[in-house]
């Protein structure tokens, strides 16, 4: 009886780590290293992050896949209890918090800033977490990061994923609201053999 479940779980270990790239903590930011580097349609990441602003505060573990149609987070709490996914796909987004709690809506940023009661510019992130600041805003240069729309994007520490360098820790910041995360682990599709 055990032997099957031994196998299993090996194969999914060993599928896991064909897809996944090493991580190794290094040095620290450089946008015009990021910027050099070739696009990064397809990625998936898995870390933690916390969220603050005024006298709300929660954390959660993120599981985020991207490509250039879609965007899909998930958010959960210890042992993946307490589950919302966020999907974004153009201009539409869709929250699905479990028990057929699915709600839409065709503006992204203001359905998810309503849904968790402060600010989080959700179609930025998904530059600002590959290092890069979103292409249809104006940013300034700042020595850990730089500022676009009203947020200090800095980057705490970086790591080396394959043959690139890609955020850790970074942090998102206004007057309003304080976004923290840690990426534990990075795929880069198609740039791993699989």
């Amino acid at each position: 009886m055990r032997r099957p479940i031994f196998a299993a779980l090996a194969v999914a270990l060993w599928l896991s780590g064909c897809n996944t790239v090493e991580v190794i903590p290094d040095g620290s930011y450089s946008r015009a290293v990021l910027a050099n580097s070739p696009p990064l349609p397809d990625w998936a990441l898995e870390g933690r992050m916390s969220l603050s602003g005024g006298k709300e505060a929660w954390s959660a573990n993120l599981l985020w896949q991207h490509d250039p149609a879609h965007d899909e987070l998930k958010l959960s709490g210890p042992l993946g209890q307490g589950a919302t996914i966020i999907r974004l796909q153009g201009e539409t987004v869709s929250i699905d918090r479990g028990g057929g709690n699915v709600q839409t809506s065709a503006q992204p940023e203001a359905f998810i800033n309503q849904q968790l009661g402060m600010d989080v510019p959700i179609k930025a992130l998904a530059y600002w977490i590959v290092g890069l600041p979103a292409t249809e805003q104006a940013y300034v240069d700042m020595p850990s990061g730089f500022r676009q729309a009203g947020w200090l994007v800095e980057y705490k520490q970086m790591q080396t994923v394959g043959h690139r360098v890609l955020p850790r820790k970074m942090t998102v910041m206004n007057g309003q609201a304080k976004l923290k995360l840690i990426i534990e682990q990075w795929v880069i599709k198609g740039e791993d053999g699989h």
